[in-house]
């Protein structure tokens, strides 16, 4: 295999949890040419590391599904397609499991293309356009899952999860002189989300905040990216100490600056997951989406799901009247951040810890 397509759109989160597999094939295949095809936008950014990938494939999706048969969308097209064409991949690692995922490879004329069987596509048609679909188990989580397929080429299984992800010395410099400011340990509070189905109640964030300082002594940064100032500007207004600082961050930026902090609590989206990556201690707040297959991966990290609805089996909605998943309770996710902050002494002095699962 000299040239290996990896398509793995987006979002943010999916990308990260690919990484671990897209590490194995690299050390598998040292000097195969890798690309990865991905949406242009911030996870992205994350993929610009040479060894990991020769080649970042962006492709502008959203623009083309916004105005499809405007002349210049059809030119953009046309371009990226005759340039993965040129390229003359031998084989495609469709990670994602969808329509748009499934027909680029068909697109650009790559002979060999290798996904997930039928019953684990999100959208099962997409299985119509591979040429070997690998089994894996329904419910398993989403990066065991990718390494299956990278398995299937004969790459030995992972011992551990590797997420290659680079930054540059301004991240670092970022994270550093944040840490400064701060002065001491901290927590990062993540509010916002890529669904409103996802979203904690802010109020409930800035009562977090008031008791990591309050009774612990942390200080908390309320991570926020684009889109998301008034949701991170409305926890601060609503705390009743001064101990939470607003800071919008890169992803590589927060990715640093997640490696320093002592604690993450954030619900089911992409800041969460890449700093399960970064090896930051996770209290994962959970709703409509499965934990299991998204969730941390860590046995020490705690999630907080509601496992009383059973409207939440299989819902993945993006809309909700009620949204009563992600009605859980300040005092059980206070616990759940006690818990893992023991866990993090303990591991720190070598204890065992005792595991849990917060419902």
């Amino acid at each position: 295999m000299n040239r290996i397509l990896i398509v793995r759109l987006g979002a943010i989160g999916d990308v990260v949890h690919t990484l671990p597999a897209v590490a194995v094939l690299r050390r598998a295949f040292p000097s195969s040419h890798i690309a990865w095809a991905v949406e242009r936008g911030a996870a992205a950014s994350l993929l610009h590391n040479k060894a990991l990938v020769d080649q970042v494939v962006e492709l502008d999706l959203r623009a083309w599904r916004r105005d499809p048969f405007r002349r210049e969308t059809l030119a953009a097209m046309r371009t990226s397609l005759e340039g993965l064409r040129s390229d003359q991949y031998d084989l495609s690692i469709d990670f994602q499991g969808l329509l748009k995922s499934g027909v680029i490879p068909v697109l650009a004329r790559i002979a060999r293309r290798v996904g997930f069987t039928f019953s684990a596509l999100r959208e099962p048609a997409s299985g119509l356009f591979l040429t070997e679909r690998v089994e894996v188990k329904g419910y398993d989580h989403m990066i065991r899952k990718n390494l299956k397929l990278v398995e299937h080429l004969g790459c030995p299984p992972a011992e551990n999860f590797e997420f290659p992800i680079a930054c540059d010395v301004e991240d670092e410099l970022f994270a550093e002189q944040q840490t400064r400011s701060i002065g001491g340990e901290f927590a990062i509070l993540n509010p916002g989300g890529g669904w409103k189905t996802k979203l904690w109640d802010e109020r409930r964030y800035a009562s977090i905040v008031d008791r990591l300082w309050n009774r612990l002594g942390l200080r908390s940064v309320i991570a926020f990216g684009p889109g998301e100032e008034s949701l991170a500007d409305s926890t601060v207004r609503h705390t009743q100490t001064d101990a939470a600082l607003p800071v919008k961050a890169s992803l590589r930026q927060l990715f640093q600056l997640a490696r320093r902090a002592a604690v993450f609590v954030g619900g089911d989206t992409g800041p969460s997951h890449l700093a399960a990556a970064a090896g930051t201690p996770i209290v994962a707040l959970f709703g409509p989406t499965s934990s299991r297959r998204h969730g941390p991966f860590s046995q020490d990290d705690i999630v907080i799901e509601r496992s009383d609805l059973e409207c939440r089996v299989d819902c993945h909605r993006r809309k909700c009247d009620h949204c009563s998943c992600m009605d859980l309770q300040l005092e059980v996710v206070w616990q759940g951040i006690l818990t893992r902050l023991k866990r993090r002494t303990n591991a720190r002095e070598g204890l065992a810890p005792s595991h849990s699962h917060a419902s």
